[in-house]
């Protein structure tokens, strides 16, 4: 058997995963970051984007938001504001969302503070439209 990780996605809600992985690829600030087993100990901010587990020689892909990761040479935690995986993503409200998004940002009387929320929201909706099309045409 391959060298395994502990895997801990939590999100607000739920526990959004957790098992023994062979790899983790983590969209962080920083860019696109594997981990494997013994893997050096870090903390880093992770930014939304296609979150890609690695068991058994299959890959399962979550969308995911903003949050951290904690990196043991056993463990990986991940908190995050969102964690979907593909089956969960509906394509169709996703795009209703990121229009109805792009809408508000152009009012003119949208404030700084909302302005930055809503482009968050924008991130985190393309997010989960890049897991849903890219595991489609793999």
């Amino acid at each position: 058997m391959a060298a395994t990780l502990r895997l801990e996605i939590v999100t607000p809600e739920a526990r959004a995963y957790s098992d023994d992985v062979e790899l983790v690829v983590l969209p962080a600030v920083e860019g696109e970051m594997g981990v494997y087993p013994q893997h050096i100990p870090l903390i880093t901010q992770l930014k939304p984007g296609e979150l890609v587990v690695t068991k058994g020689g299959k890959q399962i892909a979550l969308a995911v938001g903003e949050g951290f990761v904690e990196v043991t040479g056993e463990k990986v935690s991940v908190l995050v504001d969102m964690a979907l995986q593909e089956s969960e993503i509906d394509e169709k409200a996703v795009e209703e969302a990121i229009a109805r998004a792009e809408a508000r940002l152009k009012e003119q009387h949208v404030g700084d503070e909302e302005a930055a929320l809503v482009q968050a929201a924008i991130a985190k909706s393309l997010a989960q439209l890049h897991v849903k099309r890219r595991r489609r045409n793999i």
